[in-house]
């Protein structure tokens, strides 16, 4: 059985990987604060150099090597920030590294994995499928495996964020802590109830990978398959054995989310305090969202794991916002099909103060006169009050909507 790592252990991480990775700020959010009901406080790791707090657990694991296993090299399988971490801070050392990473990781992350220098393998559709051959490769090459949660070397790198975060704000009550694997939450834990006994610890997953939630409160934990989350960064099927153990005895709750809460907090952050962060990264502070009452007046840590999200994905998740709060509205109406209807609806949003975007034309739709056609307009509009506003002034000059 593997040992938990203690607050000292986590005390020596923090002195070892110190003078090459950066000490991320916690800073109070008085916006979200508002919103939230209680006093945030936000845990910066997406401004690490990988900008992942998983580079602390990689680099401490790696300067655990001995010299023989620096020279054959580390492999790891990770969905991209414990990638990062290792090829960064393998290559910085001049240790050959091989990642395995699923096929569905974001291109962002592997590029820049590979940018790092290390060989990257794609292959299978779960963490599960890309560990099992990670491990094959070390076997096969004798390379030393780096796991990226169940490992008390790389808990005890993880935990130097809540011992940071500590520091610099002594009065939290309680830490929101995204949860994947559980090396993060574990780490966490740990420092943050050696620090301050009574202070509360909070997980927060994707509600479509709610293991370590079902696992805390003795529930079985249904095999189903791979799910298309943009928490991609916390997918994990199965925590690990010591992450499990660490946080059934030190955390208080662990909260599922809905993907459209992460998605509607990754923009608030986004659009409120001019930060980038992840899916993952964003499922925190939407646990806190959902459960407002329960945090009201208190102090409250949020850590933000990391910022690497793929620009497609994250475009369509300002789109997505804009079209949730009214600011984009979509249209599809019958009209005539004769000269002047365009104009005539145009100038109709145009008076209403909307802004058209897109236009569509079809003639050949079924299920409308063929003396018809159907128009697809994207309007930009001030809100859902305005959006609606909009809508109304279309029916009334008799166009149907669709």
């Amino acid at each position: 059985m593997i040992s938990a790592p203690t607050f000292s252990d986590i005390e020596q991480a923090a002195r070892a990987i110190q003078p090459a990775l950066v000490r991320t700020p916690t800073r109070h959010s008085r916006t979200l604060s508002n919103i939230a009901g209680c006093e945030v406080w936000l845990k910066f790791e997406n401004r690490q150099f990988t900008a992942s707090f998983k580079e602390r657990g990689a680099l401490n694991r790696i300067l655990s090597l001995t010299p023989g296993e620096r020279q054959r090299g580390v492999a790891a399988m990770s969905a991209g920030n414990h990638a990062q971490g290792v090829a960064y801070h393998a290559g910085r050392l001049d240790i050959p590294a091989a990642i395995v990473m699923p096929v569905t990781t974001p291109f962002n992350k592997v590029k820049h994995t590979r940018d790092f220098g290390a060989e990257v393998i794609l292959h299978g559709y779960s963490l599960a499928e890309a560990e099992a051959e990670a491990r094959r490769i070390c076997a096969d090459q004798g390379l030393t495996f780096i796991h990226p949660y169940n490992d008390p070397l790389v808990i005890a790198g993880q935990g130097t964020c809540a011992l940071e975060m500590l520091e610099d704000v002594p009065q939290l009550d309680a830490l929101i802590v995204p949860v994947g694997g559980g090396g993060l939450i574990a780490g966490c834990a740990i420092a943050a109830r050696a620090m301050k006994p009574d202070i509360a610890i909070y997980g927060a997953q994707t509600d479509l990978y709610p293991a370590m939630r079902h696992l805390m409160k003795g529930e079985a934990v249904t095999e189903t398959p791979p799910q298309q989350t943009i928490a991609e960064g916390i997918a994990v099927k199965w925590p690990g054995a010591l992450t499990i153990q660490i946080t059934r005895a030190l955390v208080r709750d662990i909260f599922a989310v809905s993907e459209d809460a992460i998605e509607h907090a990754l923009a608030m952050i986004l659009e409120i305090e001019k930060t980038l962060i992840e899916g993952a990264a964003a499922a925190a502070f939407a646990a806190l969202l959902a459960n407002k009452a329960q945090f009201h007046g208190k102090s409250v840590g949020i850590v933000m794991s990391g910022g690497n999200i793929d620009m497609r994905l994250l475009s369509n998740v300002i789109l997505r916002e804009l079209t949730r709060e009214g600011r984009i509205i979509l249209l599809e109406l019958q009209i005539e099909d004769r000269p002047g209807q365009l104009a005539q609806i145009a100038v109709l949003i145009a008076e209403a103060g909307g802004n058209v975007l897109e236009v569509s034309h079809n003639r050949m739709m079924a299920g409308i006169p063929a003396k018809s056609a159907t128009l697809g307009l994207v309007v930009e509009a001030r809100d859902t009050e305005h959006a609606q506003e909009i809508r109304d002034r279309l029916a009334k000059a008799g166009f149907r909507q669709l």
